[in-house]
């Protein structure tokens, strides 16, 4: 059974547009991927979108979503540091990337930020194919891929 991972930003306009982005093409064998914000904001960023589009995955159909959006019980909870907790949301695993928030900068650093996150899901999708999880109940962190 595919797990549910969820990636949650305060708005859902970036970093974790993206993790949804590369969860959908690398690990849909083993994950239904969402992510949500805690605050509405009206689009997903340009920067964002062009960043993921150098690496071959199109997301400028993502639209950012709200908590109520997504399932109300996931397998996997990441939130991507920007300080968001999610106390409401039952989930099994959770764990924080603490990321930077590339926005206002220029596309380098959005670039940088999306091969932050591309390896973490690798790491991610490693670890629910060995079913290799219990460290996330833990430490809150994740794998790297290697």
């Amino acid at each position: 059974m595919k797990k549910k991972v969820a990636f949650i930003c305060i708005h859902n306009s970036c970093r974790s547009q993206m993790a949804e982005g590369y969860m959908k093409k690398f690990g849909s064998d083993v994950a239904e991927a969402y992510s949500a914000g805690t605050e509405t904001y009206h689009e997903v960023k340009q920067k964002a979108v062009e960043a993921m589009k150098l690496d071959g995955i199109d997301i400028s159909m993502q639209y950012p979503k709200l908590l109520a959006d997504i399932p109300g019980k996931l397998d996997i909870l990441i939130t991507m540091g920007c300080g968001v907790t999610c106390p409401q949301v039952p989930c099994d695993y959770r764990a924080d990337w603490g990321l930077e928030d590339p926005s206002g900068g220029p596309i380098e650093d959005f670039i940088k930020t999306r091969e932050l996150i591309r390896e973490r899901i690798l790491g991610l999708i490693e670890d629910i194919k060995n079913d290799n999880l219990e460290y996330m109940k833990e430490t809150g962190t994740i794998h790297l891929a290697l």
